[in-house]
């Protein structure tokens, strides 16, 4: 063993020493793997940006209501009723009381709108969010950034930081959403959840603004601890026979994560692959002619006692060494790159989110497992050739 170790190490030496010689085509090959590695990192952050942003959104001690057998706010209704028989409760049903007795509860509702402020070329899609002023308290890691909460029956809105540095809005802006126009008067903190892609608004002011009287999509409720959502479920089971579901803040938002990272997946990791395919053919490629250049020096060793081992060692390393140099380059790129890239896509309710792409360990790992594994593949079948080089042959094409 020890024997065979030494001569793998000579020969991986003489492959590296004569590398400047296919210096272009090593080259290539290094180039062609960190693009994979980039392609495939990009979308991976991308998903991994999306699901960190909206797991960062919920709070298990926050229950939402939803009414019609959806996990989508825009499509739940929830009777009056219902809200009155919950206000009515005085028994103890898992939800938090304020100091007047009343439950720490927010009736909401969720409109898409259009937003173009000021001479921007062009707008987004968001959502506005009407709700009860208990709703900005009841929600986990909101703070006010700027300015003041909206008044009740007011047409003010508070900003998420997020959407007003994208837009370039401020305290004090008049903005125009649907045919009203509506004065920012702060903005939000949501520690970068996506809660900071919404603005907010008096529920009474957007439904008269919209023509949604009386109409509440929602309910979100403060809980006395994670543990209390049974309670709550139970209760809500023995009100009304219309359907409502409860959920924790964080359980609704991480189903809501899941589906669209996984469709983020679905078109990367193809893409990745197929690009992984052509980056192998050209790795055989690269390796091919390290073996056509290296044969008389393949030969020599082969015929001053070098097993055939140490030969397939000396090209296999070499190929993996080069791929493994496209990788690290790829993922350097990547990290450079893409790490706090901002960027947006559709999210709940059918309105634009903002979301910072994450190039986390994992998606490291992944990404370079797969650069690493166009070297394994693509340097297997040459180096197996160069292990059968007629020796002789070999020798005589010198002459």
């Amino acid at each position: 063993m020890t024997f065979n170790l030494r001569q793998s190490l000579v020969m991986v030496r003489a492959n590296l020493y004569s590398l400047p010689r296919r210096l272009p085509i090593s080259l290539s090959m290094i180039l062609s793997v960190a693009l994979v590695v980039c392609v495939l990192a990009g979308f991976l952050s991308m998903a991994r940006g999306f699901e960190k942003t909206l797991r960062s959104t919920g709070s298990p001690s926050v229950a939402v209501v939803l009414g019609g057998g959806t996990n989508q706010e825009t499509g739940s209704d929830i009777p009056p009723s219902v809200i009155r028989t919950l206000e009515a409760k005085i028994s103890d049903i898992g939800v938090a009381r304020s100091s007047d007795g009343a439950l720490m509860l927010s009736r909401e509702i969720v409109v898409t709108v259009d937003v173009k402020p000021g001479k921007a070329a062009a707008g987004r899609t968001i959502a506005l969010r009407g709700m009860d002023a208990a709703g900005m308290s009841i929600r986990d890691n909101i703070s006010l950034s700027t300015g003041r909460p909206f008044k009740s029956g007011a047409r003010e809105i508070v900003v998420g930081d997020r959407f007003a540095r994208e837009l370039g809005l401020h305290t004090g802006d008049t903005v125009r959403l649907g045919t009203v126009n509506w004065t920012v008067v702060g903005q939000f903190s949501a520690q970068g959840s996506a809660f900071e892609s919404e603005i907010w608004a008096d529920l009474d002011a957007i439904r008269s603004a919209f023509d949604r009287q009386g109409q509440v999509q929602s309910l979100r409720l403060r809980l006395f601890n994670p543990t209390s959502l049974p309670a709550l479920q139970n209760e809500l089971a023995t009100i009304t026979t219309t359907p409502l579901i409860a959920v924790s803040e964080a359980d609704l938002y991480a189903a809501q994560s899941g589906r669209t990272a996984s469709l983020i997946r679905l078109f990367g990791w193809p893409l990745a692959i197929l690009m992984a395919i052509g980056a192998t053919a050209g790795a055989l490629n690269t390796m091919m002619n390290s073996v056509s250049d290296r044969k008389v020096e393949i030969a020599t060793f082969r015929a001053l006692g070098f097993t055939r081992f140490s030969t397939f060692i000396g090209t296999w390393t070499e190929a993996v060494l080069l791929a493994a140099i496209g990788a690290i380059s790829g993922l350097a790129i990547s990290w450079l790159v893409f790490n706090g890239w901002q960027a947006s896509t559709i999210g709940a309710n059918d309105a634009g989110m903002a979301f910072q792409l994450a190039v986390t360990s994992d998606v490291m790992l992944v990404a370079g497992a797969l650069g690493l594994t166009i070297g394994v593949i693509g340097g297997a079948l040459p180096a197996i050739t160069a292990t059968r080089l007629p020796i002789a042959t070999a020798l005589r094409s010198n002459r």
